[in-house]
């Protein structure tokens, strides 16, 4: 491979939403030329920052490979690929993709990822594949109502989940998720917890870091904030940590990895899911680390030495602004939280903000997590996109 701190080093993205965005950003502060493929039909943020876009399906190995050709190394922003079609592109093109195919195929949908951890020793949500009416059933009888199903791959921000409180709701949750038309349906224990938290890792042959473990602030099912570091027992922060780096090493993952778990009322760890790639909850650690998720997961890809988590203040928030109109977008009423010190306003390159979608975020730094959570939701609260 090139050396990548080469000015001529291409990386390239199979995706180009936000996430490869601000990946991008740091691997344009390295001096590497970007190239980026999507498969959606509108033009995505990547799309303006590079004369090296692609477009097509994440079906067509022809052209994916086509594009893989033309780059020296490439990565993911998302986990919509079928891990075949990865190891198809990397023989074909000889470009390498990491997480590569082998890691990738260990948590490619959610009942691979269940079962790659459980058999590491890491603590899982209680799950089930459904298959049947009987299986909604039994699912209820065993582990209570209500709980979720999910479609095995490509649901994210509550698309692909469902909360079920009775047989008649499962039945008709598992036909619109698919299940009867051959879908893979997982179900889910409903989790007594009283925290949801994450850790990211960046991993690769320079050794691991990993980032602070942060509490992510949920509503319908959508990541609304995010506080780091999480503010629960000290104990608890370090078995997350552990259980991260645990799991990295279990798929022998190289790049950055997020993970999510439920702290239940007793004091347990549960992994929730993990994601091969940057992670929402991770976005505070543009301004809030010393080295941000985006800047290690380019470094770690390359194999570069990783930089450090290490929080610059004692208090980071995250606040996730959502579209709430759909129409052309634009940041407006934001005034108050630009003008603010230590606050800082992403806002994602989205040409068409819809309600409820993530088009940008919001990071404030502090020295009190109350009182920083507080005020960012206040400077926020008024910002219309």
């Amino acid at each position: 491979m090139k050396k990548p701190l080469s000015t001529t080093f291409k990386i390239g993205f199979f995706g180009a939403g936000q996430l490869a965005r601000m990946s991008s950003l740091k691997a344009f502060e390295l001096g590497m030329q970007v190239a980026v493929y999507s498969d959606r039909p509108e033009n995505e943020p990547v799309q303006f920052m590079t004369p090296y876009s692609s477009s097509g399906s994440f079906d067509d190995v022809d052209a994916m490979v086509e594009f893989a050709n033309n780059c020296d190394l490439i990565t993911l922003e998302n986990e919509f690929i079928d891990s075949e079609i990865l190891k198809a592109v990397q023989e074909q093109s000889g470009t390498p993709i990491y997480p590569s195919p082998d890691s990738f195929a260990l948590i490619e949908n959610k009942l691979i990822e269940k079962q790659t951890f459980e058999k590491a020793g890491i603590p899982v949500t209680p799950y089930a594949l459904i298959e049947s009416k009987d299986d909604l059933k039994s699912f209820g009888k065993k582990h209570g109502w209500p709980y979720l199903l999910k479609s095995s791959k490509g649901g994210y921000d509550g698309y692909g989940n469902e909360t079920v409180k009775s047989p008649e709701e499962a039945y008709t949750a598992f036909d619109k998720l698919g299940g009867n038309d051959g879908r893979d349906i997982v179900a889910e224990a409903f989790v007594d917890f009283t925290h949801e938290l994450a850790v990211q890792v960046a991993r690769n042959k320079t050794g691991h870091v990993v980032y602070p473990c942060c509490e992510t602030v949920q509503e319908n099912h959508i990541n609304v904030a995010v506080k780091s570091p999480a503010q629960v027992d000290e104990k608890v922060r370090q078995r997350a940590q552990q259980l991260a780096i645990a799991a990295t090493e279990a798929i022998d993952g190289k790049g950055i990895f997020a993970y999510e778990f439920f702290l239940t009322k007793d004091g347990k760890l549960l992994m929730n899911e993990s994601a091969p790639r940057p992670h929402n909850s991770g976005h505070y650690t543009i301004e809030g680390a010393v080295a941000s998720q985006f800047e290690n997961h380019v470094r770690a890809v390359c194999d570069l030495p990783l930089g450090s988590t290490d929080l610059r203040k004692p208090a980071v928030v995250m606040i996730n602004l959502l579209g709430k109109h759909k129409r052309n977008a634009v940041v407006e009423n934001a005034d108050d939280a630009v003008s603010e010190p230590d606050g800082h306003l992403h806002s994602y390159g989205k040409l068409e903000s819809k309600p409820g979608r993530k088009m940008a975020h919001y990071t404030l730094l502090g020295e009190d997590m109350e009182q920083t959570f507080k005020k960012a939701r206040e400077l926020t609260r008024s910002i219309e996109i």
